[in-house]
C-alpha cells in the first residue's frame, strides 16, 4: 500500500480544505513545485494532485502548476483531479506526463463518458467517488446524489478503471480518522483497487489501513496530516512496506 501525499491546489497555492469547504482553506506554500519536491525527498512513490479551482468550475484552472510537476518530476507517477471533464483536458495532462487522470462529478453524471475514456486511454483513467454516508457527492462535494458508492464502483470495474479514489467528505480534513468499514466495503465488493482518501490523521490510521490492505486498498492519500507534523510521510510507507512482506507468505502459501 502506497502512502500517497496530496497537494491541492488553489489560486496557484497549496492549500487544505475542510470537508470540501472552499471558504476553509488553509494556505501551506505558494510553490507547487517546491511542495511536490518536499515530498518526493521524504520518499513518495506518487502524487495526488487537485485542481480545487477546477473542480468547482468544471474546467482546469491550475494546469500550469500540474505540467510544471510533471515537468520536474517525470519519473514520478502523478495522478489528477479535479475539473476534468472532457477528452480533451484528459489528453492534454497525459501527454504534459501525468500518469493517471480522476473523473469525479462527470463520471457520475455521465458513466458513458467513462467507458469511453477508458478505451481511448486504457489504464490511465481513475474515477473518483467521493461520499458521505455511502451516497456520492459531486461538483465539489457541493451536492450529494442518490447513488450508492459500491454501485457505482462495481459499475466502473466493467468499464476497466484503474482504480477508485475513495472519499469520506465527513472524514476530509477533520483529523478524525480514516472510515476503514466503509473503505473495505468498497475495496471488497467494488470490483476495483481502491485508493483510501479522507481522515488519514496519524501513524495509527495507517496501520489501521495497511492490517485491511489484502481487501484490495492499494493506497492512502494523506494531506493535512503530513502538512502539520502528525504523519511522518518516510514512516509510514515503512510500516506499510513492512506489513506488506510479513503477508507476502500468507499470499503465495
Amino acid at each position: 500500500m502506497l502512502i500517497i501525499p496530496a497537494i491541492d491546489l488553489k489560486d496557484g497555492q497549496c492549500v487544505r480544505l475542510r470537508q470540501g469547504r472552499m471558504e476553509e482553506a488553509t494556505t501551506y506554500g505558494e510553490d507547487p513545485v517546491a511542495m511536490a519536491g518536499r515530498w518526493v525527498e521524504a520518499g513518495a512513490r506518487r502524487l495526488h494532485l487537485v485542481d480545487l479551482n477546477g473542480a468547482f468550475e468544471g474546467r482546469p484552472v491550475n494546469a500550469d502548476a500540474v505540467n510544471a510537476i510533471a515537468a520536474r518530476f517525470p519519473e514520478l507517477p502523478i495522478q489528477i483531479g479535479g475539473g476534468i471533464r472532457s477528452r480533451d483536458t484528459i489528453k492534454s495532462y497525459l501527454d504534459a506526463g501525468v500518469s493517471w487522470v480522476i473523473i469525479g462529478t462527470q463520471a457520475v453524471r455521465e458513466p458513458q463518458f467513462v467507458r469511453d475514456m477508458c478505451r481511448e486511454f486504457a489504464g490511465h483513467i481513475i474515477v473518483g467517488l467521493d461520499a458521505r454516508d455511502g451516497y456520492v457527492a459531486t461538483d465539489g462535494w457541493a451536492e450529494v446524489s442518490t447513488m450508492r458508492a459500491v454501485a457505482l464502483a462495481r459499475h466502473f470495474a466493467e468499464d476497466g478503471v484503474s482504480a477508485i479514489v475513495y472519499t469520506d467528505i465527513s472524514r476530509d480534513g477533520m483529523m478524525n480518522g480514516v472510515n476503514i468499514d466503509s473503505t473495505v466495503e468498497l475495496a471488497s465488493q467494488g470490483g476495483v483497487p481502491v485508493i483510501a482518501s479522507g481522515g488519514v490523521t496519524d501513524i495509527e490510521d495507517v496501520q489501521r489501513l495497511a492490517d485491511v490492505a489484502a481487501s484490495g486498498i492499494v493506497g492512502a492519500i494523506t494531506g493535512r496530516a503530513i502538512y502539520e507534523g502528525r504523519l511522518d510521510l518516510s514512516e509510514a510507507q515503512t510500516l506499510c512496506d513492512t506489513v506488506a512482506r510479513q503477508r507476502q507468505p500468507e499470499r503465495s502459501g
